[in-house]
């Protein structure tokens, strides 16, 4: 039991489990920024709904009495070459890259406004200087 535990807290477990973490809560939060936030005005601009999961074309014959939907289509087995998807993944990905360029310049930013490490004063080089013919 002492062996899990010491692996459990070691430095490397730990940082992967919040890794995980965060990684499934970024996830949610990019998928409502797309689905929440960019979708609408998207389609808004767009002049109306734009539902792009519903963006596909039918590959195959359609069963009569079948809805038309990307859904009921699946379901009927009807082969469907559904680009809709793909737009969406493609946002994503455009918004998450947009994400990274942004906190990569704010990472930046904070490294070049650190004080960059003093110069030892000239009584800590002439103690060392001391020290090292002491030394020898």
């Amino acid at each position: 039991m002492s062996e899990f535990k010491e692996f459990a807290l070691k430095g490397n477990v730990m940082d992967l489990a919040i890794g995980v973490i965060i990684g499934g809560a970024f996830g949610k939060i990019t998928t409502s920024l797309v689905e929440d936030i960019m979708m609408p005005i998207f389609s808004a601009i767009m002049g109306g709904k734009l539902d792009f999961t519903n963006m596909f074309i039918v590959l195959g014959d359609v069963p009569a009495g079948t809805l038309m939907t990307y859904d009921a289509l699946k379901k009927a087995g009807v082969p469907v070459f559904a680009y809709g998807s793909f737009i969406n993944f493609i946002i994503l990905a455009f918004i998450i890259f947009m994400l990274v360029k942004v906190m990569n310049r704010l990472r930046r930013q904070t490294e070049a406004e650190a004080p960059a490490a003093a110069e030892p004063s000239e009584e800590i080089l002439l103690l060392r200087e001391i020290s090292s013919k002491l030394g020898k």
